[in-house]
């Protein structure tokens, strides 16, 4: 069984999810899964750490497998996110697993463009998959 703790960029500094995927490992946790937003939740939570930056750090300090949940097409283009998950894999070989999403409006609309229907956004992920 993989009991991972979830590093929430939406709710906690990079610095301070840092510290706490340190703490996973000997706390008994076996892997450690991260979020990938751009926007918080809420007010309240405040926070949107870029992920990718923050795996190459987290992923140096511990020896446990990561993951990260990642939505290409609208703010990352397929290409960018193949470059970010290739160079971490070389990097620390077989311990990255990325989970592909279609995204939501509250992250990816930072881009400007219009929030496309869900049939849309479920071809460019099918495209974005190809692409990577």
């Amino acid at each position: 069984m993989t009991i991972a703790y979830h590093a929430s960029h939406e709710q906690f500094p990079p610095s301070v999810l840092f510290e706490l995927s340190e703490l996973a490992q000997p706390c008994g946790f076996n892997a450690i899964s991260s979020s990938d937003h751009f926007h918080p939740w809420s007010e309240r939570q405040g926070e949107s750490g870029f992920s990718f930056a923050w795996l190459g750090a987290a992923l140096q300090s511990t020896t446990l497998p990561y993951s990260v949940v990642c939505a290409p097409g609208q703010r990352y283009h397929p290409a960018i996110v193949a470059q970010a998950i290739a160079t971490l894999n070389e990097m620390f070989p077989g311990r990255l697993s990325v989970a592909l999403g279609s995204g939501e409006a509250l992250n990816e609309s930072i881009t400007g463009d219009k929030w496309p229907e869900k049939s849309l956004r479920n071809a460019r992920l099918l495209e974005c998959y190809q692409i990577i």
